[in-house]
């Protein structure tokens, strides 16, 4: 690596989060001579959050779509905190981390967003979420465990609350976990727990919209319903969930259903951060910057990512989706345009270039509508460009064969044999 000592007065930029956004944003800025990058993250590795599902539901290992951050930023120049961020102190150009302050010349905010429960406590303290790999992993041992209970329920109607799951949210989260739940109950149920059979209980999915996959194409709202029926997921559409007691939960339409799991992929809002004054925030609490993606109100701070709301670009006045491509671009935009500064050339307004959405349902089906919906790709086709899109995605070859072996493994058997429970709280005993 090329010794970049004799720039130490280099300008300083701190990177909050190592999502996609943030890591586009590190990666362009690798063994460059004008500015001394520092990414800090609560964890220390970066994952891939549109796979986060397969792990909850036991088809892809953790090391799969994860990868430690200093690893990656070997020899490469740039630095690495593993902490939170407390609160940011605009006038003097210092944030305060939950393991000390670093000072900064610009501050790029990366975080992301988390779950949004609506201000609806018991949901948020009954139901299960899935915004990271601790979420993930959550979930997995409390799906498994709750299978073991079913096994030894000798009560017919507790043992069908234990093996009912409402899905909460019908976009390509909520659809993608709802069709791996109904084919795990379908092909690998029968063989892990031979005496629940014939034991009842059933997949839900409910939506407060009248389609599944709301911001996709017509083609692909038909296509996903049909998919998961054929699953035998019972939907529901235009209707919320009120309330979740543990036990049953409560619909808008007065309906109910008795179950012990709630999944809740409803709905994000962004991490807010104290020092950052409400008149900086836009719709759910993101923060609104310009074309250049400079934070209004704020002398060098910039967000990037799910955390930005961008309301310049005419295509997108009520800002960008909170995807993976608007973050990965805006990461490079604005990556781009500080090494533009720092040759005294003139920064470039950001514009999205918006390849598609595509969602998976089970194991055979999945939806692609690309280049603004102008292509729509389903069965084999759909299920190649959604497979090829997701692996080239992962950040580190060793975790494409990873998951391109796994992936192998569960389509050619159905099956997987990562259904292990593992609970930090049995150490040492």
């Amino acid at each position: 690596m090329e010794n970049l000592k004799e720039f130490d007065n280099r300008e300083k930029i701190i990177v909050v989060g190592g999502g996609f956004a943030g890591l586009s944003f590190a990666r362009l800025l690798f063994k460059n001579k004008h500015y001394q990058v520092t990414l800090v993250d609560k964890n220390n590795y970066n994952y891939f959050t549109p796979l986060l599902y397969q792990v909850a539901t036991s088809f892809l290992d953790p090391s799969s779509i994860s990868y430690p951050f200093r690893k990656m930023f070997r020899d490469k120049g740039v630095r690495f905190r593993m902490a939170e961020l407390l609160r940011v102190d605009t006038e003097n150009k210092t944030i305060q981390l939950s393991d000390g302050a670093l000072s900064y010349d610009h501050l790029v905010f990366a975080a992301g967003t988390k779950t949004n429960f609506f201000g609806n406590e018991g949901i948020r303290e009954k139901a299960i979420s899935i915004k990271g790999i601790d979420d993930a992993l959550y979930m997995r041992n409390e799906l498994m465990k709750t299978m073991e209970k079913a096994v030894i329920e000798t009560d017919p109607a507790e043992r069908k609350r234990l093996l009912t799951i409402v899905v909460a949210g019908g976009g390509p989260t909520g659809v993608e976990i709802a069709g791996m739940l109904a084919e795990m109950k379908r092909y690998i149920l029968g063989k892990d727990y031979p005496e629940l059979k014939g034991a009842g209980g059933s997949i839900h999915i409910v939506d407060g919209t009248s389609v599944l996959l709301a911001p996709m194409s017509d083609k692909t709202h038909k296509e996903a319903y049909q998919a998961l029926t054929e699953l035998d997921v019972k939907i529901k559409l235009n209707t919320r969930v009120n309330s979740y007691d543990g036990h049953i939960v409560k619909l808008s339409d007065g309906g109910e259903i008795e179950t012990k799991t709630l999944i809740w992929a409803a709905g994000v809002t962004s991490h807010t951060f104290e020092g950052i004054p409400e008149t900086s925030l836009g719709a759910g609490n993101r923060m609104v910057t310009n074309a250049y993606n400079q934070v209004t109100g704020l002398d060098n701070v910039w967000a990037i990512g799910d955390i930005s709301i961008q309301e310049t670009d005419a295509a997108y006045p009520k800002g960008h989706p909170q995807l993976a491509q608007p973050a990965i671009q805006q990461g490079k935009a604005l990556a781009k345009n500080f090494l533009a500064i720092a040759k005294g050339k003139p920064m470039e307004p950001f514009k999205y270039f918006d390849r598609g959405d595509m969602a998976i349902i089970g194991r055979n089906t999945a939806v692609a509508d690309l280049l603004k919906h102008k292509l729509h790709f389903s069965g084999f086709l759909g299920l190649f460009s959604w497979l090829f899109i997701h692996l080239i995605s992962l950040v580190n070859y060793n975790n494409k064969i990873k998951t391109l072996y796994s992936w192998l493994v569960a389509y050619t058997t159905r099956d997987q044999a990562l259904r292990m429970i593992f609970r930090s709280e049995n150490r040492g005993t």
